[in-house]
């Protein structure tokens, strides 16, 4: 009997090439499975599907992790207001992480002994899936074709045309990977260090110039609402993004340390991540003390690079996860946007919670929680400790 391997199916050529030299050269019976975390129609799965059944795999399955990529990952990346490099919402980082996971729970119920992706030698994702293959299943061996053999895609073609497949795809000038968090964009431009990606490298053309007002509602830190519709956080991150996307917001290059040690650059367009972000954060600033936003802006940091680095299934993730949960229990309102072409402007916040609230006093203008009196005694004890440093050093640096 064949022994069973499961492959992460994507349907493009490498993936295609991993199914039929499996079969043939390593004797395997393949399983393909694809992860759907938001980035696919119907129409692509099914056109997916048949193309894996043409490749002579055994079974395919399709995944849908769109709700719990949400549930698990990107909610927490909302409440830590997570870019990394203050400027990259980990759109790919974070779908690779709950595509692998995903991966391993299927290669385990259907007892695979064997497990493969298509990733290259040159990126980050051939680490995450590796990690976590190995964190989750570490009983199952892990192969890689593309990885070993180290072939051309022109070699690629080659093979599996002589094995009867015809991939008559053109190589694409940008690669596209699109999920529920952003869609990222690489080509010729991102693998310098100088040159922007041209307008139709990406993906949504610009066609909405009008300005546009709209309303998002938060609670407890989740995005509950657009322009008081009532939606679930999936259906309000998909509605948003196909509002905003066509006034070109979100679109940027991101510069960032891979993993496996080198500067790489990707353009990404993420309309919906960014705007929730800000809008978010803004609400946030209101709502929250001064030193809950100090810890959650270190925490945040961490966690982003941890995430972006594949280490999802670390329990000090699920230790972060749990103070930001706790940290939002005021942040719920409403944030008022302003859409513009190539940009968002946050024009205000209406909540309950917050802390600006005109009953204890307006910054610059009056109080009513203190008198001048409480000021003076509080500013002598506030810098009570310097001014004893200060007396007592002043002066020492020119002492020999």
């Amino acid at each position: 009997m064949k022994e069973k391997i499961v492959l992460a199916f994507s349907g493009g050529l490498d993936t295609s090439f991993c199914c039929v030299y499996l079969s043939h050269e390593r004797g395997f019976e393949v399983h393909s499975v694809m992860v759907n975390t938001g980035g696919f129609s119907e129409k692509e799965l099914k056109e997916a599907e048949n193309r894996a059944y043409s490749l002579g795999v055994t079974s395919h399955i399709v995944i849908d992790e769109t709700e719990n990529f949400y549930q698990s990952c990107l909610k927490y990346l909302v409440f830590g207001n997570v870019l990394k490099n203050s400027t990259y919402p980990l759109s790919v980082s974070a779908e690779r992480v709950s595509q692998a996971t995903a991966i391993a729970n299927y290669a385990q119920s259907v007892g695979a002994r064997y497990v493969a992706h298509g990733s290259t030698g040159a990126g980050n994702d051939q680490v995450r899936f590796d990690m976590i293959f190995n964190i989750l299943i570490p009983e199952v061996k892990i192969i890689t074709p593309i990885r070993d053999l180290k072939l051309s895609r022109e070699e690629e073609i080659s093979y599996l045309k002589k094995h009867g497949v015809n991939y008559d795809g053109e190589k694409a000038e940008y690669s596209i990977n699109k999920g529920l968090w952003g869609t990222s964009v690489g080509g010729k431009e991102t693998l310098t260090s100088n040159q922007n990606l041209p307008e139709e490298a990406w993906p949504t053309q610009v066609t909405n110039v009008e300005t546009r007002s709209l309303e998002i509602e938060f609670l407890k830190g989740e995005i509950v609402g657009l322009d008081r519709e009532k939606l679930s956080p999936v259906q309000a991150i998909q509605k948003l993004q196909s509002i905003a996307q066509p006034y070109g917001i979100g679109r940027d290059t991101h510069v960032g340390d891979t993993i496996i040690g080198i500067k790489g650059r990707v353009g990404f367009e993420a309309a919906a991540p960014l705007i929730i972000i800000k809008a978010h954060h803004t609400l946030e600033k209101h709502t929250l003390t001064k030193w809950q936003l100090s810890c959650k802006d270190q925490l945040s940091s961490f966690y982003g690079n941890w995430l972006h680095e594949g280490q999802f299934h670390d329990p000090v993730m699920r230790d972060i996860e749990a103070f930001f949960q706790n940290s939002q229990k005021t942040v719920s309102g409403k944030v008022f946007v302003e859409l513009h072409p190539y940009r968002f402007q946050i024009i205000g916040i209406e909540s309950k919670h917050d802390l600006m609230s005109n009953e204890f006093g307006s910054y610059g203008e009056i109080n009513n929680a203190w008198s001048g009196d409480d000021v003076k005694g509080f500013s002598k004890i506030f810098g009570n400790q310097m001014m004893i440093w200060n007396k007592i050093n002043k002066g020492a640096e020119n002492e020999n």
